[in-house]
């Protein structure tokens, strides 16, 4: 479907925008996320690195007609009292001078906490050598080259004995890296011309995972956020519960935040999560407009 397409849709649509490519840590092209949301109708699709743009050039040319929205992942300070703040820029555009300048920044931290990794499995006497994917090493090629290598039978279970903060000490090799503030994220985000949105609310506070999510505070910091720079919510995420979606949906609209929806797709690394989220065109509409209206300036 074509921008002409979903204005006139009514029903339910297919969209992801939240989706990995070979450029961070997944296992599909950005051509071949395009041709697989072209077969499966999608009204969207975003490209969503981890920390780069380097897919967006292939995703963009790609062929097929979906539309296609340029994006970047950002892991940024999570706040006071918060774990974990992913934050999506959305329609972006990937030349922009100063976006390149910060994604720069946060690749020379993602490294020098990359060597502390190193180091910490040297010590361990696992002599470990994974592949990155362009400019990118990431925690998943980590726990990759740990399971091809026998250290591990699968990449969670790698992630669980080495790569988390809670991993057993004896065996824990994760290292904290650098993480841009909140606000200058915000302001280079839509310098370059993009939408700012929280990914998977859910992970906010690792205690969520096992006691529910906290909705009095998670809407009282949203509202904050708000007001700080924050346009949107994944409200809509593919391990969130019925529930969480639907609370986080009514969190967004009680503090005027757009709603997004995304699957968090990385393909062979990831293998349980299919790409693309069914939504209704009233819940998605105001983030498509939004994206028409930064594509026109």
């Amino acid at each position: 479907m074509g921008e002409d397409a979903f204005r006139g849709y009514r029903g339910e649509m297919i969209v992801d925008f939240h989706v990995h490519s070979t450029a961070s840590d997944g296992t599909v092209a950005p051509r071949g996320l395009v041709e697989m949301a072209a077969r499966g109708g999608f009204a969207a699709i975003a490209l969503t690195d981890h920390d780069n743009c380097d897919g967006v050039g292939e995703f963009l040319s790609a062929e097929p007609q979906v539309r296609k929205i340029a994006g970047v992942e950002l892991s940024i300070e999570p706040g006071e009292g918060f774990d974990r703040f992913h934050l999506l820029g959305l329609g972006v555009d990937s030349e922009n001078a100063a976006l390149k300048d910060f994604l720069k920044r946060i690749l020379d931290g993602r490294n020098e906490r990359n060597e502390r990794i190193f180091a910490n499995f040297h010590r361990l006497g696992i002599d470990i050598r994974p592949e990155p994917h362009g400019d990118v090493l990431a925690r998943p090629h980590f726990a990759r080259w740990l399971v091809d290598n026998g250290y591990a039978k699968t990449i969670p279970e790698a992630f669980a004995k080495y790569l988390l903060s809670d991993s057993p000490a004896e065996t824990r090799c994760y290292e904290e890296r650098y993480h841009p503030s909140q606000e200058d994220a915000f302001r280079v985000v839509h310098a370059a011309g993009g939408i700012c949105v929280m990914a998977h609310p859910k992970f906010w506070r690792r205690e969520w995972k096992t006691v529910g999510c906290d909705y009095v505070a998670a809407e009282r910091e949203l509202a904050r956020l708000r007001e700080a720079g924050l346009d949107g919510l994944e409200a809509y995420y593919q391990a969130n519960t019925p529930e969480e979606n639907m609370e986080f949906t009514r969190i967004a609209s009680r503090v005027g935040l757009m709603k997004s929806a995304g699957s968090d797709f990385h393909g062979a690394n990831k293998q349980a999560i299919p790409l693309g989220m069914e939504v209704e065109e009233p819940f998605i509409a105001p983030l498509l407009e939004a994206l028409s209206c930064a594509s026109r300036r």
